[in-house]
């Protein structure tokens, strides 16, 4: 732990851009799942209240559940169409150029939320929510590529968990500001929804000043001296020679590739097994019963007999165990590996659900699983935290080397916003039906991802992109793997990753 943090001391450079490209990276989106919830009550009626104003009339009850539903939802069609555009465009204009558009984006979504109220706008509300998914859905697809090639080999892991750092940082600041003693009240609700835009107002202002990252200066721009110059700047002086080796090699053997489509991605057979790893580790990211144990909390908390007044800051903690336990994986990553952090954490979840599903069906049996049920609910998002949720980032960042990598991440960016929206319509109908058995959905997926990984996946820990894809030819081409090289690719190089 002390090397660790002592590591950190001569990264500084690299500490302060990790901390600036989360700002405005994986924090926004965490925030904006979290904060929408807090001001439903005042915006249904606000909603109602300007109909009134407009006709004369108020608007059906069932009318503006509807409304309320499109508000949420646009997000995510939001969300989709920005992950979409987001390979092509960071393709052409790089990374830093498209991050600060972003947060342009994001600035305007928050000024129309600020004065929807003044504005007696509703509608403002739901350009303003689009504006988020757009922006959210262009950063969380930078973040994680950006954030992994400003990194040494050694510190990698650590820099990738950080994504799912500010991710759940940004999940439990949309719970504190949300409450009703800060923000969440009926008059200053519009503002709770624009805070959101102080974030990409300071990554605007910083993000000028650090550089683009090492690899796409020496890969992609062939510019050695500003691959230099960058390293320097932060990792600070030192022996950088064989970080920069690494480079020059990928570099070499990306001349006889070239930037796969999305479609040509996916047929690409030297790839096939990264494109698995990929799916199953994102699938069950969004498949693993978080959601659930979220919307479970509440209903646990009120059998536990808590104080009405206390359950939101009991909810809090739930977010504050998941963000502090997001922040320890990312100082345990780089000591045991991606692989065991997430079969282990599979693992781990699985086995509390099944204990979870028998607590919460006894609980009317015996006073005492209440109690038990909210130690379990603690439990899974600590191992959830501390497994799945930094490991995941590193793992879908690892596998592909940099021509893939945003074509890889349009895919993710697919998975990630349409497994939102399936959710969010069929997990209500879920629980209606299976009650607190529904977890056994979510528990059978975490047993077949957590033999599948076992299985299947490499260790990445402390390998080159070179060595990771040695690895996956193994899989991807069996015994052939040695007579199998990138030579086979066409020596043309791309710039697209539209499908």
């Amino acid at each position: 732990m002390a090397t660790f943090f002592s590591e950190l001391v001569q990264f500084q450079g690299l500490a302060q851009m990790i901390l600036v490209l989360g700002i405005g990276g994986s924090f926004p989106y965490g925030f904006h799942i979290s904060v929408i919830n807090y001001p439903s009550v005042h915006i249904r009626k606000f909603i109602n209240e300007t109909w009134i104003e407009r006709h004369g009339s108020p608007l059906h009850p069932e009318t503006i559940m509807l409304l309320w539903s499109f508000i949420v939802s646009v997000y995510g069609v939001g969300g989709l169409l920005g992950s979409l555009c987001c390979g092509y465009l960071t393709t052409r204009y790089r990374k830093k150029k498209c991050q600060m558009c972003t947060n342009l984006i994001m600035l305007i979504a928050a000024l129309f939320m600020a004065f929807s109220k003044t504005a007696k706008s509703f509608e403002m509300i739901l350009v303003g929510r689009f504006l988020y998914g757009i922006g959210t859905g262009f950063s969380l697809t930078i973040h994680p590529q950006y954030v992994g090639e400003i990194s040494p080999k050694k510190l990698r892991g650590f820099t990738n968990s950080t994504v799912a750092v500010f991710l759940t940082l940004g999940k439990f600041m949309g719970q504190v500001i949300g409450l009703r003693d800060i923000l969440g009240s009926e008059a200053l609700w519009p503002w709770l929804l624009a805070s959101s835009g102080i974030s990409a107002l300071v990554q605007l202002a910083a993000l000028p000043f650090f550089p683009d990252s090492p690899s796409y200066l020496l890969i992609q721009k062939g510019n050695e001296e500003a691959c230099r110059k960058a390293i320097r700047k932060l990792w600070g002086e030192g022996d950088h020679q064989a970080e920069i080796d690494d480079i020059m090699k990928e570099k070499v053997a990306m001349t006889s590739m070239k930037t796969l489509r999305v479609l040509e991605l996916i047929k690409e057979r030297s790839l096939r097994w990264q494109l698995y790893i990929l799916i199953i580790v994102m699938a069950t990211l969004q498949l693993c019963g978080i959601n659930a144990i979220y919307f479970y909390s509440f209903e646990v908390f009120h059998t536990a007999k808590f104080e009405e007044y206390l359950i939101p800051y009991v909810s809090l903690g739930v977010g504050l165990c998941e963000c502090l336990s997001s922040i320890l994986c990312s100082t345990l990553i780089d000591r045991f590996g991606r692989k065991v952090l997430l079969w282990g954490g599979y693992t781990l979840m699985c086995s509390v659900l099944a204990l979870l599903t028998m607590t919460l069906s006894l609980q009317h049996q015996f006073f005492w699983m209440h109690y038990f049920s909210v130690i379990l609910i603690f439990l899974f998002v600590t191992f959830y935290g501390i497994g799945p949720s930094g490991a995941t980032i590193s793992v879908m960042v690892e596998i592909f080397s940099q021509s893939f990598r945003p074509s890889a991440f349009l895919i993710v960016g697919c998975i990630n916003w349409m497994g939102l929206f399936v959710l969010g319509m069929i997990f209500p109908l879920v629980v209606d039906n299976l009650g607190p058995f529904c977890f056994l959905i979510f528990l059978g997926i975490l047993a077949f991802s957590a033999i599948f990984i076992y299985l299947y996946l490499p260790e990445t820990k402390g390998k080159s992109i070179m060595e990771i894809k040695a690895e996956f030819n193994k899989l991807n081409f069996g015994k052939k793997e040695s007579s199998v090289t990138d030579s086979n690719f066409p020596k043309e190089q791309l710039s697209s990753t539209k499908f």
